[in-house]
């Protein structure tokens, strides 16, 4: 038996160590190893043997059994990492091969525009205000001297909600009038709301129902009007360059009284004149005026006291001006070849 037991021994490693593949280790195992193999066959004489021959015969088989698997293991593991090694070795990296480009997403050329505005009237001490877009009437005009009945009412073209109380905003005035209300009307105010705005409009290349508007409010004693015009040279120049400059015209608004326009020399021809100035040299990108007494005293300030100074202009105007986009559209697409392009407009500007 010690004899067979030899013999199985030498076979065995004999075999494994002229295997020449990870199959054929494979298959040695469960030859020798497995449920019906070689080894496991010999246990069967167990039961012709004394115990003290079990005991010796025991010890023996199990020496085969440890040593016979050991020398399997180290071979599996060889072939393995060689097969390992050999499919690294076809798969590796070309390095010099240039690297795929990967799509990416960019901020919103809106959200960057609001971001910069944001930061000029920040540093001058203003507050972010934001308010709610499904407003009341009495908030989106009554308190900013829009009566009921006011012709004005009808070229705002709002939308109204359930009834003619509840709509939504169509400028972010009614912040304005929120923030004067919560002051209580002793205390000074700088601040800006920018957000969402709402009128019936048609969706063209200019026009859209829906745009973002960012408007100011300034409320102390002795404003005046060339307070207001110091503030608007301050951000058109930062926003356009120190080269632009700015011209009051006047207009007319319910809210403020005097009322003017803001516009803005070309930064494109300079002045001289081009077909995004109408050769005009000029640009109007805003509106603008002093609070209206009415509209102080409607939100609890004592117009015999205090003064302010209020303006507007559309998020969008500002950003189609300053990255030359011609489609109001084109902020709501998600077309990320637009993204690219604006991406590499901005870095020019910068």
């Amino acid at each position: 038996m010690k004899e067979k037991v030899e013999n199985l021994k030498y076979e065995a490693l004999e075999k494994i160590s002229k295997s020449e593949n990870l199959k054929e280790v494979n298959e040695l195992k469960i030859t020798y190893l497995g449920k019906k193999g070689f080894i496991n066959d010999l246990t069967a004489y167990l039961k012709e043997l004394s115990n003290e021959e079990k005991k010796e015969f025991g010890k023996v088989l199990n020496g085969l059994k440890t040593e016979i698997s050991e020398k399997l293991d180290k071979k599996i593991k060889y072939y393995e990492e060689k097969e390992l090694n050999e499919k690294l070795n076809k798969e590796q990296i070309d390095i010099t091969l240039p690297g795929v480009a990967i799509p990416m997403g960019s901020p919103n050329i809106l959200e960057c525009i609001i971001e910069e505005v944001e930061s000029v009237f920040m540093s001058m001490g203003y507050d972010v205000v934001d308010g709610p877009e499904v407003e009341e009437d009495k908030f989106n005009f009554e308190l900013l001297n829009i009566p009921k009945g006011h012709p004005a009412r009808d070229a705002q073209d709002t939308f109204y909600l359930c009834d003619e109380e509840i709509l939504l905003r169509s400028q972010t005035s009614p912040v304005q009038a929120r923030t004067m209300l919560s002051a209580g009307g002793n205390i000074p105010i700088r601040m800006i709301c920018p957000g969402k705005t709402y009128r019936r409009d048609d969706d063209d290349a200019t026009h859209s129902h829906q745009f973002m508007q960012i408007e100011g409010l300034l409320v102390d004693k002795n404003v005046s009007l060339s307070d207001l015009k110091g503030t608007m040279d301050i951000v058109f120049k930062k926003l356009f360059g120190e080269d632009c400059e700015t011209r009051f015209r006047p207009s007319y608004y319910q809210f403020t009284e005097p009322s003017v326009e803001t516009d803005i020399s070309c930064f494109v021809c300079k002045g001289i004149g081009c077909s995004l100035c109408k050769n005009t040299g000029w640009i109007t990108v805003s509106g603008a005026g002093i609070v209206h007494p009415n509209v102080l005293k409607n939100c609890g300030y004592d117009p015999s006291v205090w003064t302010g100074f209020a303006f507007g202009f559309g998020a969008e105007r500002l950003a189609m001006l300053k990255y030359g986009i011609n489609d109001i559209r084109t902020f709501y697409n998600t077309d990320l070849r637009e993204i690219r392009t604006f991406d590499r407009e901005e870095k020019d500007n910068d």
